[in-house]
């Protein structure tokens, strides 16, 4: 039986084993010691089926069914909010997502710390959806183990050489594993993982996003207030566990480390949100910060490496790589197992790595 090893277990790591695991003997190593340590364990993940260019957003719609199926998905509104600086812009962003224009009092109804006196302009869409990273990751491991698949962590990979038959990679908990294919599943890391086996980094680039957890506002419910997004991605706010969760959706370009958040980020974020609020931002609970990787085109990798056909990209997720996560995992499977891809042609030639070549 063919065997498989994968490097990476994040999103990406996970849904390569859950799709790859009935077909083939897998083996995937995480150098962290859980699952989903880096960027996969600090999304806040929404789903928005018109989020992301052209080629995401097909991935996006083709993970859908399955996602809703995995009980995932939970319906909350989106709401799009624009001062008078980007006012003339909310129109053409708006109808990107799909959203609605609607009164400045509509949108108060539905945030009520939302400043009438600051907002210009409103957008709604109900067609949004807060996704469970957590119960996802959940739901692929079980598929993968239920598979046959092995599933380890603390296998930080060390060395990785080509054999006459397949791989060989070496962690540094002293360990060995053989497969005749190797899965790029690695994330941030995914150019050193390519170049440790010899081959041309893509040009995937991690970039920093932070996250400040607050109190609720005002002493407010935030069960259902709505995920609200700064026209420009200028920050965004969504509900979590009765706190109230903002960004300052900055991409600043880092390394591949164990990324945390910058102060001066953080500040610089909380202030562009409260320029949009009735309540001051005057404590927070906690910060922190993930890596969203993204290949020059802000396009995943999924397929066969330009030079060795035994070696497969399953990277550059950037901030899609849960709503991307099912159909990106099926699009892997029916490269490695030589079946005719479900997505349009365009999509995968789109996707594969030949077209950094």
């Amino acid at each position: 039986m063919t065997s498989a090893l994968i490097i990476g277990g994040g999103i990406a790591g996970l849904t390569a084993a859950a799709h790859l695991s009935p077909h083939m003997e897998v083996c995937l190593l995480e150098g962290e010691s859980q699952f989903g340590y880096h960027a996969s364990g600090r999304s806040a993940a929404m789903f928005l089926e018109n989020y992301g260019n052209d080629v995401v957003r097909a991935l996006n719609s083709a993970s859908r069914a399955g996602l809703e199926a995995a009980g995932v998905l939970t319906a909350r509104a989106f709401l799009l909010l624009a001062d008078a600086q980007n006012a003339e812009a909310l129109p053409t962003e708006a109808a990107s997502f799909g959203a609605r224009e609607i009164p400045v009092s509509e949108a108060q109804a539905m945030l009520p710390i939302l400043d009438p006196n600051t907002v210009m302009r409103a957008a709604r869409m109900e067609d949004a959806y807060d996704l469970d990273t957590h119960g996802l990751m959940e739901h692929l491991r079980h598929r993968a183990l239920a598979a046959g698949a092995t599933l380890l962590t603390s296998q930080a990979v060390q060395h990785i050489a080509r054999t006459q038959t397949g791989w060989r990679v070496q962690t540094g908990a002293g360990a060995a594993y053989e497969a005749d294919i190797l899965v790029n599943a690695a994330g941030a890391w995914a150019d050193p993982v390519a170049e440790m086996a010899g081959l041309a980094p893509l040009g995937i680039q991690p970039y920093r996003r932070s996250m400040a957890r607050l109190p609720a506002p005002g002493g407010h419910d935030t069960t259902n207030w709505p995920f609200v997004d700064g026209v420009g991605e200028s920050w965004y706010a969504k509900p979590d566990a009765g706190a109230w969760l903002v960004s300052p959706s900055e991409e600043d370009p880092v390394p591949p480390q164990d990324a945390w958040a910058d102060d001066m980020v953080i500040a610089e974020g909380l202030d562009r949100y409260a320029h949009y609020m009735t309540e001051p931002v005057t404590r927070l609970l906690s910060t922190w910060a993930g890596l969203r990787s993204f290949a020059p085109d802000r396009a995943l990798v999924i397929g066969p490496d330009r030079a060795e056909p035994a070696f497969y990209w399953c990277a550059g997720q950037g901030g899609y790589g849960f709503q991307t996560a099912l159909a990106a995992g099926q699009l892997l499977a029916d490269h490695v197992l030589g079946r005719s891809p479900a997505l349009p042609a365009p999509v995968v030639a789109a996707l594969h790595p030949a077209r950094f070549a």
